[in-house]
């Protein structure tokens, strides 16, 4: 085998592993997590405004 036969199945197999991601990214088994963690950060302000507004009510105790 030369250089280009080679370089074309490294392109197939890149292809290939593409299309996988592609096709894992978009699935709807993977959807629920990915939308967990997008609005991951939120969560974390919720927690951290919760957190303030606690410490200011116990401050004015």
């Amino acid at each position: 085998m030369d250089y280009g036969t080679y370089r074309g199945i490294l392109t197939l197999v890149i292809l290939v592993l593409f299309i996988v991601i592609v096709v894992w990214a978009y699935s709807k088994r993977s959807k629920s997590r990915f939308d967990d963690a997008a609005n991951a950060i939120f969560e974390d302000e919720k927690k951290h405004n919760n957190t303030i507004s606690n410490e200011e009510k116990e401050s004015e105790k």
